[in-house]
């Protein structure tokens, strides 16, 4: 199978792509590697790329390219034909959308479009999206469920993923475009990125500096393990989506369609309070941590659980990595990484 993968220098993107050259498949990765945090952390992914493709004899091809470059994508998708797309790539961070939202155009809105375009033309059997719990926003039934309605964003960043969501059903209905969309929940683990809770709270506490705890730690996250996410991520890759022939215009289900289109939360299905999180840190590390007791920020959810049920359904998988053991496997990365 050839799959382009976008994103690939990144978090999630890098461990999906490594995933599938272990397993054989020919990867074509696609990213513009910006400077959002230390592009130190991104070359190194990319590196470790190529050594596995060169271990395993599986193709890989990267194009260091901007996805908001409608061009480029197309010419990456005429040369390389891929038969399945996973779009990793996007501007993450909460609190930065409030800052610099027309980052979130390009990368999230512009690049979106260039790629439902691309896998429109050129046939794609099967594109794979990120989404984000945080299209949840101000609801509060939990756990969450995919099969309500998602239409009070807390900012920016979790309204142009909800856009992503709306952008892929009008293909998947007007093109027969089978697209699948991931709501993850609050993802770690080792190669993680520089600007989440876990690194900064690792890398803050290891130089005896303290850290920004915001609504005092009260907050709970449903902590989903990267390699859960990654599970999660290529069997719904190989589960194509289909249309869904009990949905009915009278009771429409946001999570499925009568076009070939459905979402899924990938979540740990287990929150757990931001303060037990920290607790898990310390416990890692032998070190205590010093705590900056903060309000919540603007944005911010104060509680996410995913209820994970219709991916178990529909690709026998469940994510279950306790936190305690996430943490410690990010925290052993950490230090061999940074040499600390």
């Amino acid at each position: 199978m050839k799959i382009l993968v976008t994103g690939n220098a990144g978090f999630i993107g890098f461990h999906v792509a490594k995933r599938l050259l272990e397993r054989g498949d020919s990867v074509v990765g696609f990213d513009v590697v910006n400077d959002y945090y230390d592009t130190t952390i991104k070359e190194a992914r990319l590196k470790i790329l190529e050594e596995t493709a060169a271990r395993t004899g599986s193709e890989y091809v990267f194009l260091r390219e901007d996805l908001a470059d409608q061009q480029e994508v197309n010419t990456a998708f005429r040369e390389h034909r891929p038969e399945r797309v996973i779009h990793l790539a996007a501007q993450a961070g909460v609190r930065y959308s409030l800052e610099n939202p027309h980052a979130y155009v390009q990368s999230n809105l512009v690049a979106f479009t260039n790629i439902l375009e691309a896998c429109r033309h050129e046939r794609v059997q099967h594109l794979i999206y990120a989404s984000t719990s945080s299209v949840y926003g101000a609801n509060t039934n939990m756990p969450f469920s995919e099969h309500e309605s998602v239409n009070h964003p807390l900012q920016f960043y979790a309204a142009t993923k909800k856009a992503n969501e709306l952008m892929a059903h009008s293909y998947s209905h007007l093109y027969r475009l089978p697209t699948t969309g991931l709501r993850f929940f609050t993802v770690y683990g080792p190669w993680g990125r520089p600007d989440m809770a876990l690194f900064l709270f690792t890398k803050a506490t290891l130089a005896g500096e303290p850290i920004s705890v915001f609504n005092h730690g009260h907050h709970t996250r449903d902590f989903t393990y990267i390699d859960d996410i990654v599970e999660g991520v290529v069997r719904a890759s190989d589960d194509v989506a289909k249309a869904n022939h009990e949905w009915s215009s009278d009771a429409p289900d946001p999570a499925t369609s009568n076009a070939p289109y459905r979402i899924f939360n990938i979540g740990n299905n287990d929150p757990v309070k931001l303060s037990a999180y920290i607790e898990a840190i310390e416990e890692a590390l032998d070190k205590k941590v010093i705590k900056d007791l903060l309000p919540l920020q603007p944005g911010d959810v104060p509680d996410t659980y995913a209820d994970s049920t219709e991916l178990e359904s529909a690709v026998g998988y469940k994510p279950a990595t306790p936190v305690k053991d996430g943490v410690y496997n990010f925290v052993s990365w950490y230090r061999d990484f940074y040499q600390v």
